[in-house]
């Protein structure tokens, strides 16, 4: 009876510990949640109290609209270019670091300073350089010989998704970059002495025992970038706004214009609500993927 009573002067304390999160959760993640869900269904201009009910007609307009097709289009794009370079750019520093003798924190910490770097400034910081007439990209060309090159990077309807996804890549290549070294560095070196003793190749090393062991890392960046390529937002803001045309608007970024700018708030929610589908269904699908591959040790 004794030990009964204290178990549950246990889980009360442990109730109230729970509590506050538990209702922080209900507060800003759930309800708003509920609520984006029915305001799907409506058409609001976001700010009058006149909220009327429409049906299905936000996800019907959605499903038959081109700017969302083209949006789509784009972010797909987005998202594989970032998933892509991303994790080979972080993957081929973090073997770079792991090898350094000298300097290892060093060098990790400057592979790491663009992720401290925000959003809108790393936007700002990049139009700059992407500019025409004294970006340092085409001031660079020139100097070299190769002023045939030289761009509107920004303005290039064939170049600015590409451009955009530059930014994302320098951006986010080093906090992927401290994933995959640190499971780098969890491999024991037993395993490749031993298979240099039996006579692999650092190719063969690299391919059968290097990559399987860090297929977790795999899982979770993959993941991270699938879900970063799919709401970017900062830098389209700072760098094109969209433009030229629509050639750079995103999902999120149609969301923000026909929700704020064009004051649709309720077709702006339907397209929120579409998009969180899609990061669900694609997330599964590469979780399944991804994990099934991955080796336990």
């Amino acid at each position: 009876m004794q030990q009964l009573s204290k178990k549950r002067r246990i889980d009360k304390v442990l109730l109230g510990f729970v509590a506050p999160a538990f209702v922080f959760y209900v507060a800003f993640i759930v309800l708003p949640t509920v609520m984006s869900l029915y305001y799907s269904f409506t058409s609001w201009d976001g700010i009058s109290p006149n909220i009327h009910f429409i049906g299905l007609r936000n996800y019907i307009e959605i499903f038959t609209s081109a700017r969302f097709g083209n949006a789509l289009k784009n972010t797909v794009i987005l998202t594989v270019f970032i998933s892509v370079f991303e994790n080979a750019i972080a993957l081929a520093l973090a073997l770079l670091v792991d090898r350094v003798i000298k300097g290892k924190n060093l060098f990790r910490s400057l592979f790491y300073i663009p992720v401290l770097i925000s959003g809108i400034v790393s936007g700002f910081i990049w139009k700059v350089m992407y500019n025409y007439n004294f970006g340092v990209i085409n001031a660079l060309l020139e100097n070299i010989g190769l002023g045939a090159l030289k761009q509107d990077w920004l303005g290039n309807t064939s170049l600015t998704l590409i451009a955009i996804g530059v930014v994302l890549v320098w951006k986010g290549a080093g906090y992927y970059m401290i994933i995959y070294l640190a499971s780098l560095q969890s491999i024991s070196s037993d395993i490749l002495e031993a298979a240099e003793i039996d006579g692999a190749t650092a190719w063969h090393k690299f391919t059968k025992i290097t990559l399987p062991l860090i297929s977790g890392a795999f899982t979770i960046n993959f993941t991270l970038s699938l879900i970063n390529g799919l709401k970017v937002f900062d830098q389209i803001n700072v760098m094109t706004d969209g433009g030229p045309g629509f050639t750079s608007e995103t999902v999120v970024y149609l969301l923000y214009k026909v929700g704020f700018n064009e004051g649709r708030q309720g077709f702006g929610t339907a397209v929120g609500v579409v998009l969180l589908l899609v990061i669900l269904v694609l997330n599964t699908i590469q979780q399944k993927f991804l994990r099934s591959r991955e080796v336990q040790v």
